[in-house]
């Protein structure tokens, strides 16, 4: 009678742990972890969280994404590239500017003046992608790269020709960005996101090149005052590209069903919803920004724009000097990068 039961009640457990009516059970579930630098309230969140719930929606409840804030897993923002290679998490979000080198081939759209906005920037880095960047991607399985609307200037004192910038310490996300600062005559600091709030109320730095959708998650409408942007169809000095990887054999791993969910919310079947989004959260985060009265706005006008594009060349040529090193032609990148933007800015 003992044995009877205990069959009746495996059978109940395995029945219990199927598909009902061919919807899958949260036994069923695969959870990935999803880790990024942000914190939940800041405005990429917008994008993520019904990413996030899409998927699951899309899978029936069988794919699951678990959002990890504010590095709550660990670590540190530089260290998260190694951390879905590494299979410590299943899904990044951050820049491979944060670890200068480690992505070069992704550096051409992060020099100055080639970006021209988030839909036509992001667009382009599908097509760059597939065509370049096997081997900056090849631990990883791709998700997504995009680009936010590009950053400004936001400083403690105004900024309105090259040498208001002399001497001011200025944050920046990538390398390309640290080195047109120099060129500028500014001093450039590489410095990931969650170090401005502390760096900019220590006097650390003067002031930071970011778009205005983060502004209220670093607190830059609180600790400074005079944001700039540039005269012209160009208004902004470029902008910092971001990579949503997941772990490969994670993803290897993962069921056909699955994989077949996850591909349709991936690279260019999100793509240009991304780029909007983009644009989307810049204007909410300048309005956050307009809400504080000490705030000013400043453009900077086209004859000092005309200056600082060519104060900018040598960085092209420093950028390619390093291509050189490791076998990569340089001008042959940032052409394409140019030539591809060009075709979705139409």
């Amino acid at each position: 009678m003992l044995k009877k039961f205990s069959l009746l009640s495996l059978s109940a457990a395995v029945l219990a742990s199927m598909s009902v009516n061919g919807v899958p059970t949260d036994a069923e579930a695969v959870t990935l972890k999803w880790h990024t630098f942000v914190p939940p309230v800041a405005n990429p969140s917008k994008f993520y969280k019904p990413w996030a719930a899409k998927i699951a929606k899309d899978s029936g409840g069988k794919l699951k994404i678990k959002l990890f804030w504010t590095m709550q897993l660990g670590g540190k923002p530089t260290q998260l590239l190694d951390q879905a290679k590494d299979g410590v998490v299943d899904i990044v979000w951050t820049l491979p500017g944060f670890t200068p080198g480690r992505m070069p081939r992704v550096e051409p759209f992060e020099l100055p003046f080639v970006h021209k906005d988030a839909v036509s920037t992001t667009l382009a880095l599908q097509d760059f992608q597939a065509k370049h960047l096997g081997p900056d991607l090849k631990d990883y399985h791709p998700l997504l790269l995009h680009v936010h609307a590009g950053f400004l200037f936001q400083t403690k004192k105004p900024v309105l020709k090259m040498e208001d910038l002399k001497g001011m310490k200025i944050r920046a996300a990538s390398r390309g960005g640290v080195w047109m600062l120099e060129a500028f005559g500014a001093i450039g600091i590489g410095m990931p996101l969650p170090r401005i709030p502390g760096a900019l109320s220590k006097g650390v730095i003067d002031g930071v090149t970011l778009p205005y959708e983060i502004a209220p998650a670093v607190k830059t409408q609180d600790l400074v005052s005079h944001f700039s942007t540039l005269e012209g169809h160009q208004p902004r000095l470029g902008t910092n590209v971001f990579t949503l990887l997941m772990n490969k054999k994670k993803y290897e791993g993962l069921p056909n069903d699955l994989k077949r969910v996850l591909d349709a919310n991936s690279g260019r079947n999100i793509a240009k919803a991304a780029g909007e989004l983009w644009v989307k959260i810049e204007e909410s985060g300048r309005k956050v920004v307009a809400s504080k009265k000490k705030n000013k706005f400043h453009t900077i006008p086209a004859i000092e724009v005309a200056r600082m594009k060519a104060a900018a060349g040598p960085v092209f040529d420093r950028w390619y000097d390093e291509m050189k090193k490791i076998g990569v032609n340089g001008p042959a990148l940032v052409k394409d990068a140019r030539a591809m933007i060009e075709k979705y800015s139409k």
